[in-house]
């Protein structure tokens, strides 16, 4: 295998799951869209043309923006937050910022750290929050395309049946856009809550999502 196929080769497999999956989540959107359309007597439309629609935008969107609201609230809470035995937590000893030494910062940095981390300043500064400012940013702006994406798809069904359409202030105070919302919310911080038990009591010999195997409960980010 190529070196950068191997050393790369789980976020390419992700890359292509996500590819894979959201070719077939348009593909079933659409067949669904027109299914629906035709049951209420109203014109089809082509996958090409489904793929501009609000429709489509609205439903990928708002899977998007739970899932980065979720790593930013993880990323941010891990700071802080511990779970003593669990693989998803830092052991208690480390609990916040940690120093300048420990992080490698400054003076502490290495030859081979990232030059911001080197830089001193609002360089290190910002490159020491990067992760969890880009990760806000993309929950941000897809929550927002969620919310103009989704008025329109709501605007739509509601020319369609007679009524005035809504504003985006209004729109966002409607009960539909928040089950959707919290819908997303609800799955991902369960998912998240059992993956930090889990990893208390459960092992996966071979990940570094696991502590080794034989390792005692208590034991707190450990790496199998």
């Amino acid at each position: 295998m190529p070196r950068f196929l191997r050393e790369s080769s789980l976020s390419l497999v992700f890359f292509a799951l996500f590819a894979a999956a959201l070719a077939g989540d348009a593909v079933a959107g659409w067949a669904a869209f027109n299914d629906d359309a035709a049951t209420h007597a109203q014109e089809t439309i082509g996958f090409w043309r489904y793929l501009t629609t609000s429709a489509f935008g609205r439903d990928v969107l708002e899977n998007w923006q739970s899932e980065y609201l979720q790593f930013t609230l993880y990323i941010l809470l891990t700071v802080w937050l511990l779970q003593t035995g669990s693989n998803e937590s830092k052991p208690p000893s480390r609990a916040g910022r940690e120093s300048d030494a420990e992080q490698r910062l400054g003076a502490h940095a290495t030859a081979d750290s990232p030059r911001w981390a080197r830089a001193g300043g609002w360089r290190t500064r910002l490159y020491s929050n990067s992760l969890v400012l880009a990760m806000a940013a993309i929950w941000i702006v897809s929550w927002a395309g969620q919310s103009v994406t989704g008025r329109s798809a709501f605007n739509s069904d509601r020319i369609a049946h007679h009524e005035s359409p809504l504003s985006w202030w209004q729109y966002v105070g409607t009960a539909e856009f928040w089950e959707a919302t919290l819908q997303n919310w609800q799955s991902e911080f369960l998912a998240v809550g059992t993956m930090v038990v889990f990893s208390i009591y459960l092992r996966q010999r071979g990940s570094p999502e696991s502590k080794p195997v034989g390792d005692p409960h208590r034991e707190t980010a450990s790496e199998g």
